[in-house]
């Protein structure tokens, strides 16, 4: 396929590549294995997917090129970014939480040339026969030193056995895994380029990325973490703690405080985890509560700090949870909690002190924008276009009223101004969209 680079980065917003991904573009043009080592926030999914797609016959209902990720949520972001390129190939995401049977009548229907799977399901796949690997001609394993640490390394191997045909490995990383000779061994390829980024961009994110270490007088941090989330003024945040019970604790807490505040974490049901993204990439939600679930794989443009309720035990954790703000060329913070009985580890031990000055009679600030719930999607062929369409002409919004529109499968979300939810509400009740009748309201909240 013929792949305008530069139109498509200047269509998702970037005025060029950077140097790594011009390198991996190189890299990726021809057969062979390719180790990519490079931050998070730094655009490593565009470096991988632009010489991927050069690599389509968009002419052919073959499936070419797989993509293995850790978490759904990678699957879907990934897919989102190939999206954006707004080139003409077909892929589908693969993970579990849903019936394997809904994902092969989706194969049959749609032949994706490209696939983002997740190990398990992409060898439940395999196993049944549903996927055609003959010609996939690239492979693609995304955060894999992620994908060994979630104990995925048989599936990993598994499905390398039944893609032994294709030219290119790539391995995608934000570390130095030791484990990539290993999985180097299983492929045919000839050459293996390693393309290490890691020290680079880091000395380039360093002025652009503050850290302040903020002290807890008790053992308790929830009332410390109170007072800083104030100090940030409603300015995007993700907080990060050690357990699913006190993303739930935290959440609960700040809820009370009345902060726009969502958790996040791997025992919720997957829909409950899209909504509660959904809400803080909108801007429904300016805290987000969670595991270190979130510490890879999401790309959060607007996030503004990072704060470490609970101290990172390694310093590739930390690493990993402070690539969730400073993304691209935007600048963030980073804030780590300490107890009385808690210092600051080796690896943090240049944070700036910040003393927090309690502000009386200071409340959260809300959120600027409401989350809309559209029981129709993209089987019902609703657009992003007809969205914003019904909301302005039923809705009696303006453009500058609506912000991020998301459409999926059976359904869509769009986000509006708070301030013009009771209006819309009002007018556009019992009408129908693009001629259908579906429920249309507020979203729900955990």
């Amino acid at each position: 396929m013929n792949v305008d680079v530069r139109n498509i980065v200047q269509g998702m917003g970037y005025d060029a590549l950077t140097a790594m991904q011009s390198a991996m573009c190189q890299a990726g043009q021809t057969a062979g294995g390719v180790v990519l080592l490079s931050p998070t926030g730094s655009g490593k999914t565009l470096a991988f997917l632009l010489p991927l797609a050069s690599r389509i016959d968009e002419t052919s209902d073959r499936l070419q090129a797989v993509v293995i990720v850790p978490t759904r949520e990678l699957a879907q972001q990934n897919e989102a970014v190939l999206r954006q390129m707004k080139l003409p190939v077909r892929s589908l995401c693969l993970y579990g939480g849903r019936p394997t049977m809904e994902e092969h009548r989706s194969l049959r229907a749609l032949c994706p040339q490209v696939v983002f799977a997740t190990p398990g399901r992409l060898c439940d796949h395999l196993d049944k026969g549903n996927l055609d690997v003959q010609a996939v001609d690239v492979l693609v394993m995304d955060e894999f030193d992620k994908c060994l640490e979630l104990g995925f390394e048989q599936q990993m191997s598994y499905a390398m056995g039944h893609l032994k045909q294709a030219g290119s490995l790539w391995l995608i990383s934000a570390t130095r895994a030791a484990a990539i000779p290993e999985f180097m061994r299983h492929t045919a390829a000839v050459r293996c380029t390693t393309l290490d980024y890691l020290q680079q961009a880091e000395a380039e994110t360093e002025g652009r990325l503050q850290t302040f270490a903020v002290t807890s007088p008790q053992k308790d941090k929830l009332a410390t973490l109170e007072q800083l989330l104030l100090h940030l003024q409603g300015r995007a945040a993700i907080v990060f703690v050690a357990h699913r019970e006190s993303v739930e604790r935290v959440s609960k807490f700040l809820k009370e405080k009345r902060f726009a505040v969502q958790a996040y974490h791997g025992g919720m049901e997957q829909e409950d985890r899209e909504r509660a993204l959904y809400k803080f990439r909108c801007g429904a939600a300016n805290v987000l509560v969670s595991t270190d679930l979130a510490a890879r794989g999401l790309d959060i443009p607007e996030v503004r700090a990072v704060i470490h309720y609970h101290l990172p035990l390694k310093a590739e954790e930390y690493t990993h949870r402070n690539g969730r703000t400073a993304r691209w060329q935007a600048e963030g913070a980073v804030y780590l909690i300490t107890g009385p009985e808690e210092s600051l580890p080796d690896f943090a031990a240049d944070a700036e002190p910040l003393p927090l000055a309690a502000e009386p009679h200071q409340a959260p600030v809300p959120a600027a924008y409401a989350p809309i719930y559209i029981g129709r999607g993209k089987r019902d062929k609703l657009s992003k276009a007809d969205v914003l369409g019904f909301l302005c002409k039923k809705g009696g919004l303006q453009a500058a009223h609506i912000g991020r529109i998301d459409v999926g499968p059976h359904y869509a979300y769009a986000a509006v101004k708070r301030t013009q939810l009771k209006q819309l509400l009002s007018r556009i009740a019992g009408e129908k969209i693009k001629g259908m009748k579906t429920l249309i309201e507020e979203m729900r909240f955990q």
